[in-house]
């Protein structure tokens, strides 16, 4: 199965909010010089609003994107393939609880999710900031080190929760492709965490398990094992990701393996970003198949051959056995040029 072609529009079809849709992902991704700056908007209390209806609720988010220079456009498709398309979009703005609140909208409400989760003023106005930081060229942000203890302290806001989320990130060495590196780049695997509060708040952090290289030799197929270090990824490209609601017991576990993880020694072949980000996305719920590669003097998982895998379908909801679900969305954009007002 081909998910591209499942989970993608075109740019005919949709029109032209989506035409700008794949400006801000080309913006975002077509080029790995350009990263943005950390969105400031975790753990903020949103005062409670009336709930309103799915459709007016979109109708509000469409008029908020219209006036930010997003043209008006009518759509022949479900209100589901609406919010799937604002998910992909938000997802590729790095606004990951945005575009979970949109993909929510899709689902039937179960036992992970018994309550519709608004979109807020406060969701609006993250937008407009993130659109403005997207648009400016910004020197290269290296993703900066941080302590496991920053990650666990994130989610102890002392709000009760209303639901939770994970998203598997994955940047290839080379777009779309298995291959394990592109000279000395191999590409990284991290994952996002969300915690949603009843009072509309919520706490999320992007991060990723990596080598903390010893020597110039170290984390590398001669000398595979290195000390290791997590890192704040809110700002990485990725080539793929799946999200996916899951229960308070699983974001717990998943927390408490970032936990053992610390201080872990790194292993290029057997202890990597790869093996982290997917034993994470496994107590999820969340299962990739066929994610090992090979390279001179070694072999493991890797992004490569994970995102690979993901683009062609290999993996699945393990509460389902398919897609059901899960969000799903892909960076394979043709670079399409615009003025950005």
């Amino acid at each position: 199965m081909n998910v591209i072609k499942a989970h993608k529009p075109s740019i005919l079809k949709f029109g032209s909010v989506l035409l700008v849709f794949f400006v801000w992902a080309n913006i975002v991704f077509s080029q790995d010089t350009m990263l943005v700056q950390r969105q400031q908007n975790v753990n903020e209390t949103v005062p409670r609003t009336t709930r309103i209806g799915k459709r007016a609720e979109r109708k509000q988010l469409m008029q908020f994107l219209k006036s930010l220079n997003f043209p008006e456009v009518d759509y022949n498709e479900s209100d589901d393939n609406q919010w799937r398309h604002l998910a992909a979009l938000f997802t590729r703005l790095r606004l990951y609880p945005l575009a979970m609140k949109c993909f929510l909208k899709t689902l039937s409400p179960d036992s992970l999710v018994d309550n519709d989760i608004p979109i807020t003023n406060n969701d609006q106005k993250n937008i407009q900031n993130q659109l403005i930081i997207t648009a400016k060229e910004v020197a290269p942000i290296k993703s900066s080190i941080i302590k496991v203890d920053s990650i666990i302290e994130k989610f102890k806001d002392g709000k009760k929760a209303l639901s939770y989320a994970i998203i598997l990130h994955v940047k290839q060495a080379v777009r779309g492709t298995p291959r394990v590196h592109k000279f000395i780049y191999t590409g990284h695997t991290f994952i996002t965490l969300i915690k949603f509060n009843t009072d509309f708040s919520y706490a999320s952090f992007t991060f990723g398990f990596g080598p903390h290289k010893d020597n110039l030799l170290a984390a590398t197929p001669i000398i595979p094992s290195s000390s290791s270090k997590f890192t704040d990824d809110g700002t990485h490209n990725w080539d793929e990701v799946v999200g996916k609601f899951i229960s308070k017991r699983r974001f717990e576990k998943i927390l408490k393996l970032t936990k053992q993880y610390d201080g872990l020694t790194y292993n290029l072949n057997s202890n990597n970003c790869t093996d982290f980000g997917l034993k994470a996305a496994r107590l999820g719920g969340l299962e990739v198949r066929e994610t090992r590669g090979y390279w001179p003097l070694g072999a493991g998982n890797n992004p490569g051959v994970t995102g690979k895998s993901i683009l062609l379908g290999k993996f699945s909801n393990m509460d389902t056995g398919n897609f059901e679900k899960l969000f799903i969305d892909t960076a394979r954009i043709v670079p399409v040029e615009v003025t950005v007002h």
